[in-house]
C-alpha cells in the first residue's frame, strides 16, 4: 500500500509472476514465496499476479485470494504490488478487487471482460462500476485482446481516464503499436501505459510508456530491469543490445502457450517444484523442451542468477 497514493511512481519492469503449482496441481505457496524473492534480489521493480501468466481462469476465487495475501505479505511494500483482480463475473471482480485492496496492494489489474464480447459502452459501465466501488484503490485497465475476444478502444479509455481519478493506467497487450499511440493521444501524457508485449516493451518507452509487465522478467528479472534502466538512464544503445539479447527468452517463453515453457525452466533451474500448468493447458511437450533448449544456446547468461532464493 506503500505506493498506492502515487501510482505514478510504478514504473520499470512489473514482474507478472507465475502461478507455482505441485506436481499433483495443488497450489505451491512456497514455490510462489521463491518466486517473489528471486524478483526482488534481481531488481524488478514491482511485482504482478493473476495475469494471463498466472492462470487465473484455471484458479478458483479463495486460491487467487490466498495467492495476493501471500503476496503481498512477502513484497511488505519493497516495490509496488499490482494484482490482476478481473474475473469475466463482475460480482467476482468486485470481490477479488476488494481483497485486493485489502490486502495492500497498490494498484490492481483488471483485464476486460473475456468470452462475453462486450460493446465499448459496456467496457466502459464495467470498468465505471469497479471505480466506483473502489474509488481510494488506483485501477489499471488491462488490455489484451488476443485472449479476450474483445479490444478496448483508445477513446473508451480515454472517457474512462477523464471520469474517474482512480483509473489511472492501462497494460496494453496488443501487438497493434498503433493502439498505444492512440491511447496516449487520447488520454494524454499523465495515462500510465505499460507494455504486455515483450518485444514493444522497449519501443512503447519512445511513445511516453512508463514501463511493462513481460513474461520473460519470470526468467531474467535484472535483464529485463536493466533494458528499462538503461532506457530512462539515456544509454539507448545499451537499452538496444538488451532489446536483442532478450529476442531468443522471448521467443522461448511462447514456445507453446505461456505459461508452459516458462514453469519448465523455472522447474529445471530448480525454483519451481514443479512445471505444472493447469488445464485446458498442458505442461510443456518433449518437443518444446528440444526447441527450449535450442533458444538458451548463448543467451543462458541472462537468466539470472538463484543465490538466496532456491529451494
Amino acid at each position: 500500500m506503500k505506493y498506492r497514493s502515487d501510482p505514478a511512481c510504478i514504473r520499470g519492469s512489473i514482474a507478472p509472476v507465475v502461478t507455482p503449482f505441485r506436481s499433483d496441481g495443488t497450489p505451491d505457496p512456497d514455490g510462489l514465496r521463491r518466486l517473489i524473492e528471486f524478483q526482488l534480489t534481481n531488481g524488478s521493480h514491482g511485482i504482478s499476479l493473476g495475469g494471463s501468466t498466472g492462470e487465473p481462469g484455471a484458479q478458483t476465487l479463495p486460491e487467487r485470494a490466498e495467492a495476493i495475501r501471500l503476496a503481498a505479505n512477502v513484497i511488505a511494500d519493497r516495490v509496488p504490488f499490482l494484482p490482476g483482480t478481473g474475473s469475466a463475473k463482475l460480482d467476482e471482480t468486485l470481490e477479488l478487487t476488494g481483497i485486493a485492496r485489502e490486502a495492500g496492494a497498490d494498484a490492481t489489474l483488471v483485464i476486460t471482460p473475456y468470452y462475453a464480447r462486450p460493446t465499448q459502452e459496456a467496457l466502459y459501465s464495467w470498468y465505471a462500476t469497479v471505480a466506483r466501488e473502489y474509488p481510494d484503490l488506483p485501477i489499471v485497465i488491462y488490455n489484451v485482446p488476443s485472449r479476450t475476444a474483445v479490444d478496448i478502444d483508445p477513446e473508451t479509455v480515454g472517457r474512462l481516464f477523464r471520469d474517474f481519478d482512480n483509473i489511472v493506467g492501462i497494460k496494453e497487450t496488443t501487438k497493434d503499436f498503433e493502439h498505444f499511440s492512440r491511447v496516449i493521444h487520447a488520454c494524454g501524457p499523465d495515462l500510465l501505459v505499460w507494455s504486455g508485449i515483450e518485444l514493444l516493451c522497449l519501443p512503447l518507452l519512445a511513445l511516453g510508456g512508463v514501463g511493462f509487465v513481460s513474461a520473460v522478467a519470470n526468467l531474467a528479472p535484472a535483464a529485463v530491469a536493466a533494458m528499462y534502466e538503461a532506457s530512462v538512464g539515456g544509454d539507448q544503445q545499451r537499452a538496444r543490445e538488451l532489446h536483442y539479447r532478450l529476442h531468443p527468452l522471448v521467443d522461448l517463453t511462447f514456445t507453446e502457450t505461456n505459461p508452459a515453457a516458462v514453469k519448465w525452466l523455472l522447474a529445471q533451474r530448480g525454483l519451481l517444484e514443479s512445471g505444472f500448468v493447469r488445464p485446458p493447458l498442458i505442461p510443456l511437450t518433449t518437443d518444446g523442451q528440444t526447441r527450449c533448449r535450442a533458444l538458451l544456446n548463448g543467451v543462458d547468461d541472462l537468466l539470472s542468477p538463484l543465490e538466496g532464493t532456491t529451494r
